[in-house]
């Protein structure tokens, strides 16, 4: 027993409790509720979740449910980090993004961030930012061997590249202290782009700007092995993992083939990884790849302590919305911390209007700062694997592990990354998980606030300079948004056109106390398809409600109350709704056993919790003649 300082036994007035007692009391509670009438073991089970690529969380963990022992913070596996002290000294690097293709601009924004806070530079050239050549105007100002400079220019990353170490040379950076990423990453590229032709050369060039890396910038790594593309188009967060294992065995066997030992290999490749708003299952995701790369590693012959793996992580793209883009600050602040308490040695907080287009100062500002708050203020790195030890956390950073393996090991019985990408495995395996996902979103069993919850129809819009295009034909880019925004889209084109937005029309029955859950719903739910609830008057009743929905301007409408007050009213609503001019009349609930005589009487469909709201909103947008 644990006795505090004063003498005191720390679990003196507290029994023992075990797994049964709790599981007799879970019991309890889903048959009171309805839930379920599993006992033992299928109790607990009733509440566990599944959340992505077979993995499922559960509603406790003990001891019992720890995995192997995960070691110590800087030794393989390097699950509790890549270094022994973590980033207890100086945190972690606060490297933000830039691609205006302005170079002047680009430099004034970079010095802005190495002022106030960054550390580093993730500079896009080439076609999807700074021109090649303006680099040394992008780059001005900047102490090379001070501030990490991480390259992101797609086909262009040769020519980015050596631009990059003309420039060390130029301005004399001392062999050794050059700092960065030269971002070749041709996989990546062909996954982003669905062309692999010249990937044989693009390997080539890569590993020669290894050799130089090695030999004369042991600061500077060649290869970024981006997990972006897959994140991006859909995938869970171990099919990201296994990927970026994919992709990195392959740049491994190329260095390998010419002529860079297992070492020196190892110490070319950078990973980067998406951080979401799921904090803990980010937070496993990074300690897994860590696992997971140790054990490759090892395989291939690294020594010890070559197999940690250097990570750099990024805020969701998938995750950022286009409407209440405000909130984005919030995602972005708990992905921030997870990739910070998951060891990530590299953080990249987007801007929150990014996924509209380039950020404003403003934003970048709040972006910089957040990383800010954590480290300085919320003192996040002063403890080394603050997770470490969670029964929880060790548990899924073990079943993402694990579930990342199989894929891997999949993409390799396959014939490795890139007959993987051109077979198709990937694309249609990535569309499989992220139509679950979709699914989910539909129904919004996964919400999205602002969007798809609590949506706000009469938010300014925030307008942003165009980004320039990036390179597309390959795996998609997808939004969690995306099917509310099409929905959205249409709903401003009406107002555009007409000067109003499609309304739908709540009939209230009854007293406040019987209507209002239902009614703010409904409201809710509507509103996230971009149309007007209009709920004046409070209250109707069948005399009453033919002249209101006259007077609301709806083509719609929606019964609001309770099942009691349904049984008693809902049907002669309903009738005088239709008498009245409605094409098509909802309900709020389910219907239960009075399906059939709600739907005589005139009742179209019901909306509830888990319904399937695109599909609804979308019909009712087509049945108001909103154009697609």
């Amino acid at each position: 027993m644990t006795v505090l300082p004063d003498g005191l036994p720390l679990a003196d007035d507290f029994p023992e409790v075990t797994r049964d007692q709790w599981r007799h009391l879970v019991e309890g509670v889903l048959r009171k509720t309805g839930t379920s009438d599993a006992v033992g073991a299928g109790a607990e089970e009733a509440l566990a979740t599944a959340v992505e690529d077979g993995v499922t969380v559960h509603p406790l963990y003990t001891a019992d449910d720890a995995p192997e022992d995960a070691g110590f913070p800087g030794f393989a596996p390097f699950v509790r980090g890549g270094r022994a002290e973590g980033s207890a000294v100086s945190g972690w690097d606060v490297r933000q993004r830039h691609a205006h293709p302005d170079p002047v601009r680009t430099n004034q924004a970079i010095l802005a961030d190495l002022e106030n806070g960054a550390g580093s530079v993730w500079l896009a050239a080439g076609a999807a930012g700074v021109p090649v050549d303006a680099l040394p105007e992008a780059l001005k100002g900047v102490y090379l061997d001070l501030a990490t400079v991480a390259l992101d220019a797609g086909a262009d990353f040769e020519g980015a590249a050596r631009a990059l170490l003309r420039l060390y040379a130029g301005r004399e950076v001392p062999p050794g202290a050059a700092l960065g990423n030269l971002g070749a990453d041709p996989l990546g590229l062909a996954a982003r782009t669905g062309r692999d032709e010249g990937l044989a050369g693009q390997l080539a060039a890569a590993a020669d700007l290894a050799r130089i890396c090695d030999r004369d910038h042991p600061g500077v790594r060649a290869f970024a092995v981006d997990a972006l593309p897959y994140h991006e188009a859909g995938a869970g967060a171990a099919q990201e993992l296994g990927c970026s294992l994919a992709a990195a065995v392959a740049y491994l066997r190329t260095l390998t083939e010419e002529g860079l030992g297992v070492e020196a290999a190892c110490a070319q490749l950078e990973f980067r990884y998406a951080a979401t708003a799921d904090q803990f299952l980010t937070t496993a995701k990074l300690r897994a790849a860590r696992r997971l790369w140790a054990r490759v590693a090892q395989a291939c012959g690294a020594p010890s302590e070559a197999r940690a793996q250097r990570q750099h992580a990024v805020t969701s793209p998938v995750m950022m919305t286009r409407r209440d883009p405000w909130v984005n600050m919030l995602r972005t602040t708990v992905a921030t911390l997870a990739a910070g308490v998951g060891g990530a040695d590299a953080v990249t907080v987007l801007p929150f209007d990014s996924a509209i287009g380039l950020p404003d100062d403003f934003a970048r500002r709040i972006a910089r700062n957040t990383s800010t708050i954590l480290l300085e203020e919320s003192h996040l790195a002063r403890v080394i694997d603050p997770a470490g030890g969670s029964w929880y956390v060790e548990k899924l950073t073990d079943d993402v592990a694990r579930a990342a393996w199989a894929w891997f090991q999949e993409i390799e019985r396959a014939g490795g990354m890139a007959a993987a990408l051109a077979s198709g495995l990937v694309r249609d395996r990535l569309a499989e998980t992220w139509a679950r996902r979709g699914r989910a979103l539909a129904r919004r069993k996964e919400p999205i606030t602002g969007v798809s919850e609590f949506p706000d129809l009469a938010e300014r819009p925030v307008e942003r300079e165009p980004a320039p295009e990036q390179p597309g034909g390959g795996l998609p880019r997808v939004r969690r948004d995306e099917a509310y925004e099409a929905l959205r889209a249409r709903s401003d084109a009406r107002l555009a056109a007409e000067g109003g937005r499609p309304r739908i029309f709540l009939a209230a029955l009854g007293p406040a106390a019987a209507h209002t859950a239902r009614a703010s719903f409904a409201a809710n739910l509507f509103q996230a398809g971009g149309i007007e609830a209009v709920h004046e008057p409070v209250t109707v009743t069948a005399e009453t409600v033919g002249e209101a929905f006259t007077a609301s301007g709806a083509r719609v409408a929606c019964l609001c109350s309770s099942d009691k007050l349904y049984a008693q009213e809902a049907g002669a609503v309903a009738e005088r709704l239709k008498a009245a001019g409605a094409a098509r009349v909802y309900l709020a609930g389910r219907p239960g056993a009075q399906q059939d005589e709600y739907e005589r009487a005139g009742v179209d469909g019901y909306v509830f919790a888990g319904c399937d709201a695109v599909e609804v909103l979308s019909s009712a947008l087509d049945t108001m003649g909103v154009a697609r």
